[in-house]
């Protein structure tokens, strides 16, 4: 089943993706299936080890399974000082 997901990038994955956000169709099942689908698509350069996802606001893992409208961030480690 197709489900319409709003996906937000951050740092090292707005630079690669070249936005900050989209709109994403796609009949994935898990944030994992989504992350690997959008790294095909756009090439992001992070491996799922290196990124925190979090769906409607709330950290979670690479298994949980998404719903249509759902809200994925991908959160790549963040250096500062």
């Amino acid at each position: 089943m197709m489900k319409t997901i709003r996906i937000q990038y951050f740092a090292r994955l707005r630079e690669d993706r070249g936005q900050s956000e989209e709109e994403w169709s796609t009949d994935c099942r898990s944030v994992k299936e989504l992350y690997a689908q959008l790294q095909a698509a756009h090439g992001l350069s992070l491996a799922p080890a290196s990124v925190r996802p979090a769906v409607n606001g709330a950290y979670t893992t690479w298994e949980t399974e998404l719903n249509d409208r759902d809200e994925v961030v991908f959160i790549p480690p963040v250096a500062g000082g």
